[in-house]
């Protein structure tokens, strides 16, 4: 049992610590995200220096690489608690990267590759992912503030998993995304807080 945590903690922290903002801009667009913009490594960051497409594909690849890991995980472990720490390794790894010097993302891909992970190959109901990504959207359109439909997706599936499921790991799993994320985002709610915080235009 120890073994496949240290294993699975291994393989997600290096799985997320793959900075995929960081590689597509240097490699696509001859640019490093880290000097424009919020100088996050995170799919919206890369959304607004590189523009949408470039947006889209880092956010996918961050959410494909939680949920990888939490398929190689299961591949020898069968525990869900073990697959629950190997999720939120590579989102640990994602925020606090090996690969790019400790600095990364902002944890909101990451929670929604958890979730997809343990939708997949954790036995949970579809729900589990699309019910935050739907309260994403809708507090987005509201509010048109991304850091605030961020963290209220996180509290939304939060609830939920409390409400409708008896896993005490996964609760636990999302209090931490949950406060991972809001302090992540801590500069975006000071900005919030003195009215300076950019809204979309798009939505």
């Amino acid at each position: 049992m120890h073994t496949e945590i240290i294993l699975s903690i291994i393989i997600g922290y290096l799985l997320g610590s793959i900075p995929f903002a960081l590689v597509i801009g240097k490699v696509f667009y001859k640019t490093d995200i880290r000097q424009y913009g919020s100088k996050n490594l995170g799919g919206g960051n890369a959304g607004r220096v590189l523009g949408k497409k470039a947006g889209l594909a880092v956010m996918t690849l961050d959410i494909l690489k939680v949920a990888l890991t939490i398929f190689l995980t299961s591949l020898f472990a069968k525990n869900e608690n073990t697959l629950v720490i190997a999720g939120l390794a590579a989102a640990l790894g994602h925020c606090f990267p090996l690969f790019a010097r400790f600095k990364g993302g902002k944890a909101v891909a990451t929670m929604y590759g958890f979730l997809f992970g343990m939708m997949l190959f954790g036995g949970y109901s579809p729900w589990i992912f699309f019910l935050p990504l739907l309260g994403f959207l809708v507090i987005l359109y509201i509010g048109k503030i991304i850091a605030i439909a961020s963290i209220g997706s996180a509290l939304l599936v939060t609830l939920f998993v409390y409400l409708t499921t008896d896993s005490t790991a996964m609760v636990i799993a999302l209090l931490i995304f949950d406060a991972l994320m809001i302090w992540r985002h801590r500069a975006n709610l000071g900005r919030i807080m003195r009215h300076e915080e950019n809204k979309i235009s798009w939505m």
